[in-house]
C-alpha cells in the first residue's frame, strides 16, 4: 500500500510564505515523477509545480517566481517553497506521485495525497 501524506498548510496573510511538504510511504520501489497541484472552491483542479525524473522542474505561469518545487529522493518527499502568497493562491493544494511498487516493479500509477488547505487572507 502506497500512500502520500501533506502537510504544512494553513493561513498566511498576503505577501507571507509557506512550505507544503509531501511524503510518500510504502512498498515504493522507484519514483519517477512528483508533483503539487491546486483546486480552488468552484474551479477545476490545476497543475502548480512537477518534478520529472532527470528532468528540469516546471511552473504554472501564474506561480513562476513565487514558488519552488523540490524534491528529497532518500526521503521519498516533494518540498513545495511559496514565498508572496497571494488571495487567489487560497486553495487545498494536493501532492501527485507515479510510482511502482516492490512487486510491480514495472508498472507506475499515480497516487494522491489528501491535500492540505491554504488560505491567504488578511
Amino acid at each position: 500500500q502506497v500512500q502520500l501524506v501533506e502537510s504544512g498548510g494553513g493561513l498566511v496573510q498576503p505577501g507571507g510564505s509557506l512550505r507544503l511538504s509531501c511524503a510518500a510511504s510504502g512498498s515504493i520501489f522507484d519514483i519517477n515523477y512528483m508533483g503539487w497541484y491546486r483546486q480552488a472552491p468552484g474551479k477545476e483542479r490545476e497543475l502548480v509545480a512537477e518534478i520529472i525524473s532527470s528532468r528540469s522542474p516546471s511552473y504554472a505561469d501564474f506561480v513562476k517566481g513565487r514558488f519552488t518545487i523540490a524534491r528529497d529522493n532518500g526521503k521519498k518527499m516533494v518540498f513545495l517553497q511559496m514565498n508572496n502568497l497571494k488571495p487567489e493562491d487560497t486553495a487545498v493544494y494536493s501532492c501527485n506521485a507515479k510510482i511502482s511498487t516492490v512487486d510491480n516493479r514495472w508498472s507506475y500509477l499515480h497516487y494522491w495525497g489528501q491535500g492540505t488547505q491554504v488560505t491567504v487572507s488578511s
